[in-house]
């Protein structure tokens, strides 16, 4: 369902009964790898999570571990940071 290395690929999935009797499958919330930051990156204006991921990261769809090292559910929530921090390159 999700791709090798996001970060719901091992989050798990359960059923959940809807008002009108019908049952989705939904999935959990992942658990997050609590890291301290490596470094710090000074935000510019308007730079996107996964143009930072890739530059430090070599991967833009490893922007999730920014998130989670900044201890952010969403990349919403870092729109307003000035720093972000960088997560160390291997997983």
């Amino acid at each position: 369902m999700f791709q090798a290395g996001s970060r719901y690929a091992n989050a798990g999935t359960y059923q959940v009964t809807l008002p009108d009797a019908s049952v989705v499958v939904v999935t959990r919330t992942p658990l997050r790898a609590l890291r301290p930051p490596i470094g710090w990156h000074r935000r510019i204006e308007g730079e996107r999570l996964d143009l930072i991921a890739y530059q430090f990261l070599r991967d833009a769809t490893r922007a999730w571990e920014l998130c989670d090292t900044n201890n952010a559910m969403a990349p919403d929530a870092l729109a307003s940071r000035d720093l972000i921090g960088i997560p160390d390159v291997g997983r």
